[in-house]
């Protein structure tokens, strides 16, 4: 394995971003700019800002990788800081907003009342923090808000805790099986029906105010850029599929359930046959991605770079009859990395889909890198239910 040492913010740390975020007066003008188009979407005097555009504009501007559309527990990255990034409207000086979603574990929860939720609440979202933090060598995290008042932003940062288990308590049953608790440090509520559970943001005093005056008329403006454009036909994503990236399941299909193979895949350790190393796995890769985009991975058995989210580099190659196999070379690396590092699985202990469901995951995105070296570089990160839309895709562009 080979450190990735490109990055140019490897450096900034926790302490470095909140003393020096406020200075970046870019962000804080597009902000302003876009708040200003809040009559496209409103009529309130509050602003509107989409809160997938407050991603992109903070990585944008802050130079941060954007993984909000990652099954990760933060949205951005920046060196080893996590960052998750909310946008709401702040009536008061605080307010209840979601930080996680337990669809696929609701069966489990619906098994605890009170004291016993909460608990188990707080050991799930813990896991899924550390799970991000393992998979990108992260070492400090943050929330970074926009909120949203009328006629101004207030941005501001706030702590991205772990939930003290030991210290929960004033649990409170609400309707439904729902519940709100603390942990001594900060508030929680959990909404049974919707399986999301939501955190109290509090409004700090260090935090940036951001005057806005909202457009009357937006669409005027709009229709002096439409004299600018050229007729030209807007960039496909449609073709990104396939040539800059693919999604591989880590699981099967059997009557309509998702499992994880006993005996392949990510416990390819498990296999007869032969004595098997405890870390010998191999990624999935489905007949109908070699079908449908022949071109995206390298001939079978030849080498390529595999970069990992924490930036560790691997040798890799597909394997296998069919081309049926992503693997290191060695094969234990990426074993190691997936069941121990990150699963943290002891040996002999089997990937299953609680497993993958405890960490909101199922599939791996493979991404690759723009180069003019042959074979290319690819990067991987883990997703939930890529594979199940990404296939469906597949199977339209085979029926063209």
């Amino acid at each position: 394995m080979s450190a990735n040492s490109q990055d140019p913010t490897h450096s900034v740390d926790l302490a470095s971003f909140k003393q020096s975020w406020q200075g970046n007066d870019r962000y804080f003008k597009m902000l302003a700019v876009v708040s200003q188009l809040s009559r496209l979407f409103s009529e309130s005097s509050t602003p509107y800002i989409d809160y997938r555009l407050v991603e992109n504009l903070f990585c944008t501007y802050y130079s941060a990788i954007n993984d909000a559309r990652l099954c990760t527990a933060y949205d951005a990255r920046i060196g080893q800081l996590g960052i998750g990034i909310k946008t709401f409207i702040l009536g008061k000086s605080h307010k209840l907003e979601k930080v996680a979603e337990f669809n696929s574990l609701r069966a489990e929860l619906n098994k605890y009342k009170g004291i016993d939720l909460a608990r188990q609440l707080a050991q799930f979202r813990n896991e899924r923090i550390l799970f991000s933090q393992r998979t990108y060598g992260l070492t400090d995290s943050l929330y970074h808000i926009v909120g949203r008042r009328e006629e101004q932003l207030e941005i501001f940062n706030h702590p991205y805790p772990l939930i003290d288990v030991d210290a929960i308590n004033s649990v409170k049953e609400g309707n439904a099986g729902s519940i709100s608790f603390t942990d001594g440090h900060h508030d929680y509520s959990f909404n049974n029906s919707k399986s999301v559970l939501m955190m109290r943001f509090v409004t700090p005093s260090e935090h940036k105010v951001v005057p806005i005056e909202i457009l009357q008329d937006p669409f005027s403006l709009l229709e002096r850029l439409i004299l600018d454009l050229d007729t030209t036909t807007p960039a496909q994503e449609h073709l990104a599929k396939g040539s800059r990236y693919v999604v591989l399941p880590l699981y099967g299909v059997r009557r309509g359930s998702k499992y994880v193979p006993a005996k392949s895949g990510l416990n390819q350790w498990n296999a007869g046959g032969r004595p098997r190393q405890p870390n010998e796995v191999y990624i999935p890769i489905p007949k109908q991605i070699h079908r449908s985009y022949p071109d995206f991975f390298p001939d079978r058995d030849t080498s390529f770079t595999l970069i990992l989210p924490n930036g560790i580099s691997l040798l890799a190659k597909v394997c296998q009859a069919g081309g049926k196999a992503l693997m290191s070379n060695p094969n234990q690396d990426l074993g190691k990395w997936i069941l121990r590092d990150v699963l943290q699985l002891k040996e002999g202990e089997l990937v299953t889909m609680d497993t993958l469901n405890k960490y909101g995951m199922d599939s791996i995105l493979v991404r690759k890198v723009e180069s003019l070296e042959k074979p290319a570089t690819y990067k991987i990160d883990f997703c939930r239910n890529g594979y199940e839309r990404y296939d469906q895709f597949t199977q339209d562009v085979s029926e063209d």
